[in-house]
């Protein structure tokens, strides 16, 4: 960006629906950094359930802005610091989250999003920014659902979803604060990667009886936490097999909407229910969230799994393949790589 052009690729929506009758793309206004934010020219966007489920209606909000450019997770390189930001330098290779949280409707499928800078994460190199922009919400959220209230070194954690991009990262956050993890799946090829991200058993829930498998590989126990990602659908199971003072950390309920709570089922162990949004986690949770995350990409230990890239022309299909459930590992749209004049200063 040179400053010669104020538009920008993206696309957007102006009413919810399905995808393909509600999304358009072209050209819109480049938004400027304001004080404390980054504007950052976005390389890879990523789309995640949530996203599509706003898009669509089903979560039963209205529109929050009366165009909205989908998305808060994204990669690409810093162009330009709004006053006041000292933590970024232009050119830096990031990866952010929460893009809209206070731009409401400007989201990362656009060439240029506007962010601020406590939302803005240095990429390490090791990573791709295709990858970088898997890391928000799914890394957060298993962040938020495995470790945000302590390490659970010794105990015994339950992933529903094991092969899911929160599942992965949930599994893998467990693993490295020292629990035993147990996921459950869908497949033989997901059992391969639950266990790749460090599951110590795997259960297959479309064949085996998972409330007494769980019991029989911990004596009779149960697990300590459970992190759900379809609470509704699994809420018997829960209540079978979390120990007494555990915790059942859900981030979503997508089959069952509007679940009925066995109360007394998790109310005589005293259980704890923690219903977890990656997008709004308290500001202390996310700076602990970040410090984790950061640590272990440095290190090798997290590492995104992308099931598909698609150019923003295709942002349709992309929805459509989040909607369907088949997509294993995370769904990206790649936009134009920055260029050496795209750099403002």
């Amino acid at each position: 960006m040179t400053g010669k052009s104020a538009t920008m690729q993206a696309a957007w929506y102006e009413r919810m629906g399905p995808a393909r009758e509600v999304l358009r793309r072209g050209e819109l206004p480049m938004p400027e950094p304001g004080h404390g934010e980054v504007l950052i020219k976005i390389e890879a966007s990523g789309v995640n359930p949530h996203d599509t489920k706003r898009r669509s209606g089903w979560l039963g909000s209205a529109m929050y802005a009366p165009r909205v450019v989908p998305h808060s997770d994204g990669a690409g390189t810093v162009a330009a610091l709004g006053p006041g930001v000292d933590r970024a330098k232009v050119g830096d290779r990031v990866f952010v989250y929460r893009a809209g949280s206070t731009r409401p409707g400007e989201g990362t499928a656009a060439e240029y999003v506007a962010v601020q800078q406590a939302n803005v994460v240095p990429l390490p190199g090791t990573l791709s920014l295709a990858e970088g922009a898997c890391l928000g919400v799914p890394a957060f959220t298993a962040y938020h659902a495995t470790l945000s209230d302590g390490p659970v070194s010794g105990q015994v954690v339950l992933v529903q979803g094991g092969a899911g991009a929160v599942g992965v990262v949930a599994i893998e956050l467990a693993r490295w604060s020292g629990a035993t993890v147990i996921a459950t799946v869908s497949s033989p090829e997901k059992a391969a990667i639950a266990r790749a991200a460090g599951a110590d058993h795997t259960i297959d829930y479309t064949r085996d009886d998972v409330a007494a498998r769980v019991m029989e590989i911990t004596g009779g126990a149960g697990v300590e936490r459970i992190v759900e990602v379809d609470f509704g659908a699994n809420v018997s199971i829960d209540a079978a097999v979390i120990a007494e003072n555990g915790t059942v950390a859900s981030y979503s309920s997508t089959r069952v909407r509007e679940p009925v709570l066995p109360y007394y089922a998790f109310g005589l162990k005293g259980v704890r229910l923690h219903f977890v949004q990656g997008v709004n986690m308290p500001r202390a949770i996310r700076e602990a969230g970040t410090a984790t995350i950061v640590a272990l990409l440095e290190r090798g230990m997290l590492k995104p799994r992308i099931a598909r890239r698609l150019p923003l022309r295709e942002i349709a299909a992309a929805h459509e393949l989040v909607e369907s459930g088949q997509a294993i590992g995370n769904v990206v749209i790649e936009l134009p790589r920055a260029q050496p004049g795209d750099i403002v200063r």
